[in-house]
């Protein structure tokens, strides 16, 4: 997207031509909304471990990013790491407060609200008793995550409904407060 389109057409950085587009593309063909996302994962050392994002499947084709995009978990040396990136329970953390602030981009744009500042902390609340299997009555995720949304626009009065209409349509908010089945394949050699 670029910031030299007119005001109408560029609202947040959202070109708001292509979102109605897409809008309507998929009502006039549903299928196009099947979407399926793939990461691949490789072990590194200890507790580091390497994902590559690249490839996916959308609007009844495959497709790539325009480049591959790599991401790093690991532990801090206090959970038996080296510390060289985020946990993957703090990747979630930034996968939820990512895709809110993506919908409320969106809807703002879409709403003719003009953003000026969007910025989110979000915390979660872990246990260890579950991880190191000290506890079966304690849950191995988060007990509870907290999200604080900071939002500055044009429409202050409209501003906390463009959280509520970002959560409602947060594929992320959905899937860790309706879970998901996951499937788990293995190979070995």
């Amino acid at each position: 997207m670029t910031d030299t389109l007119p005001d109408a057409a560029n609202r947040n950085g959202v070109d708001t031509t292509a979102l109605f587009a897409t809008i309507d593309a998929v009502k006039a063909d549903p299928e196009l909304a099947a979407f399926r996302f793939r990461a691949t994962n490789r072990w590194i050392a200890g507790t580091h471990n390497r994902s590559t994002v690249h490839g996916f499947f959308g609007a009844k084709q495959d497709m790539t990013h325009e480049r591959p995009y790599v991401l790093d978990a690991d532990h801090p040396a206090v959970l038996v790491g080296q510390d060289n990136a985020p946990t993957p329970v703090e990747h979630l953390l930034h996968a939820l407060a990512a895709c809110l602030t993506a919908g409320i981009a969106n809807v703002a744009a879409a709403r003719g609200v003009t953003l000026t500042e969007v910025s989110s902390t979000v915390e979660g609340d872990i246990d260890l008793l579950g991880i190191l299997g000290l506890s079966d009555e304690v849950r191995n995720g988060y007990q509870q995550i907290r999200v604080h949304v900071v939002l500055e626009g044009d429409d202050p009065a409209r501003l906390r409904d463009l959280v509520d209409r970002s959560r409602a349509r947060s594929a992320v908010f959905d899937v860790l407060t309706n879970g998901v089945p996951v499937a788990i394949d293995v190979s070995t050699s």
